[in-house]
Parts: structure tokens; C-alpha cells; sequence
């Protein structure tokens, strides 16, 4: 494979001066336009792929072609999801090669923070019913002949032994009591599988830094639509677990229309998931920041009431 070239706030700057020009967004702007955007990385880090250029355009570079890939996709999957959802999704105004062979594409920026910086409110929570709700209506045969990928749901009991041996690693460092895990059962994940029914469109990526937020905690915008899947809609409900806390994620899906099983299989998902996470990241191994994953770990664990009240014998019809 061809070792992608280091982007320079140069050649950054080039670039989106020539986006700009063929998507229109160049014209009358002036000494700007002749000179180039502001441009500067969004993320930290050697060889950034993401840049903000002036204050209205965001620039993603494509890595390799893999990523190129995904990244021609979500723009195609973008303007199928639009209408269904109630939140702002990136627009491309141009996109191009940034190097041979690898993709690149100039889309508008939603105004916003990140659901890392603002707290999402109750009418936030409605905001993410409507995305969840957007996507279980979104049109899954039209995204599959964009090249969505399908994905089995993943089998909770595995996850919950891995999450067992994560938690004891967690208990030697003094960062999780591996007796909160024995609330999940074998005969609960039993009871938790995915169920049968018709696959969904799932984000894959409901991380914070992909929810824009505003101050007042509404969310204004999604991003990060490059990861979508068709399988399991727990998925999306876990990550949102992870990024605004257990209690409004499950709160967001049950106004959404999903029932008690769907929500505690995302629940134990995410739970799953940030123990394995923390436990890597104090490994070395590269999981994430750990005031991050720590956080992470913080919110999945809160409790819900519906986990407390649900009785799997007697249906979803609990709530």
C-alpha cells in the first residue's frame, strides 16, 4: 500500500481554496478567496485527516483508500437519512482527490459543541428519539445498494465473559468493583439476544464528539456517518450510553418506540464495552484517553429504574 503524504496546513490550504472555487463557495470572498481559508486541525496528532477551514467548512482527508471508500458512501447515505431525522446532518459542497487515488471531501460545519462539551437536555433526549426513530425508518434496501454494510448482532454472553476478566484487571488497579458485573447473569443474556425482526439502519458511532450540541442541550446535528451499519439497534443505544449517560439513553429510546429488551441489551452492551475499554486503555494499548474512558465508564453504570422493574417473563409490555 502507498504511504499516504503528511497534510501541511499548505497544502490543506491549497486544497481548499480549489474546493471552495468549484463548489462555489469561493466566489465574492474577496482577499480570502485569493489568498486561501484559515485552515487548522481538528484533532491533535501526526498527519491529521480532519481540518476546519474558515469557520463555516470542515475538510476530511482520507487516509487510504479503504477510508475513501467509506467516505463516497456516507455522502450518498447522508442525503438518504436527511429526511428522516430531525437533526442536521454535513453537506458536501465539493469533494475531489487530496493526493492519487485518495478521497477528500469539503462539507458545511453544524454549529454546535460536542456532547462532551454540553450536557444534552430533556428536549435533547427527544432529539435523539427522533434520530433513533429516523433510523429504524430509514429505507434499509437503498442503503444496502450503497454498500451498507450488514452486521451480525454480537452475542452477549461472549462479551460478558471478556468483560468479566476486564473487570477483575479493573479491580487490581482500584477502578471498578467486579461485583456490579454479576448483575448480569448467563440466563440474562439468554433473555437479552437480539431478537428477531427486521435489521435497522444503526450510526455505529453515536460517540460524543459526533453529537453536535448546543448550550441549552439540544441536539443540533449528527456526524460520523461513515461507520453505519444494518443489524442491530442496541448498538446505537449502548454508544449512546456511553456519550450522554445510560439514564437519557434509555430515556431517548423508549420514546423512540423500543421496549424493555432492546434498551437493556444496549444497557449491557455499553457497560460491556467501557469495561473493556478502561481496561485496555490502562494497558497502553491505545483505547482513548483515560479521563475519557473513565467517564465513559461512569455513565453507562448509572442506574435506570427500568432495570428494576423489568420482568422479562411477562414481555416488553413492562413499560
Amino acid at each position: 500500500m502507498t504511504q499516504a503524504p503528511t497534510p501541511t496546513a499548505d497544502t490543506v490550504r491549497r486544497l481548499a481554496r480549489s474546493l471552495l472555487k468549484d463548489g462555489g463557495g469561493g466566489k465574492g470572498r474577496g482577499a480570502e478567496a485569493a489568498a486561501g481559508p484559515e485552515v487548522r486541525p481538528a484533532v491533535g496528532g501526526a498527519g491529521p485527516a480532519t481540518w476546519w477551514v474558515g469557520t463555516r467548512h470542515v475538510l476530511r482527508l482520507a487516509p487510504d483508500h479503504e477510508t475513501g471508500v467509506r467516505y463516497r458512501r456516507e455522502l450518498r447515505l447522508r442525503e438518504l437519512v436527511r429526511p428522516h431525522v430531525p437533526v442536521a446532518l454535513p453537506v458536501s459542497v465539493a469533494h475531489g482527490e487530496w493526493a492519487p487515488g485518495l478521497f477528500c471531501t469539503l462539507d458545511t460545519r453544524v454549529p454546535g459543541g460536542t456532547g462532551e462539551e454540553h450536557a444534552v437536555s430533556a428536549v435533547g433526549e427527544a432529539d435523539l428519539a427522533g434520530l433513533l426513530t429516523g433510523l429504524r425508518e430509514a429505507p434499509v434496501r437503498q442503503a444496502e445498494t450503497l454498500g451498507v454494510p450488514r452486521v451480525p448482532p454480537r452475542p452477549l454472553e461472549t462479551l460478558r465473559r471478556a468483560a468479566g476478566r476486564a473487570a477483575e484487571r479493573l479491580a487490581e488497579a482500584d477502578e471498578f468493583d467486579p461485583a456490579r458485573l454479576n448483575q448480569l447473569t448467563p440466563p440474562a443474556t439468554v433473555q437479552l439476544a437480539a431478537q428477531s425482526g427486521p435489521a435497522v439502519l444503526v450510526h455505529h458511532a453515536l460517540t460524543g464528539g459526533h453529537l453536535v450540541v448546543s448550550a441549552d442541550g439540544r441536539v443540533r446535528g449528527v456526524l460520523g456517518w461513515d461507520a453505519a451499519v444494518i443489524g442491530d439497534p442496541a448498538e446505537d443505544i449502548a454508544a449512546l450510553a456511553l456519550a450522554v449517560g445510560a439514564p437519557a439513553a434509555v430515556r431517548a429510546a423508549t420514546l423512540a418506540g423500543y421496549g424493555a429488551r432492546p434498551c437493556l441489551r444496549g444497557l449491557w452492551l455499553a457497560r460491556c464495552d467501557c469495561l473493556l475499554g478502561l481496561a485496555e486503555g490502562l494497558a497502553g494499548r491505545g483505547a482513548g484517553p483515560l479521563p475519557l474512558l473513565r467517564t465513559r465508564l461512569r455513565r453507562a453504570w448509572e442506574p435506570i429504574l427500568l432495570e428494576r422493574v423489568t420482568d422479562f417473563g411477562h414481555g416488553d409490555d413492562v413499560l
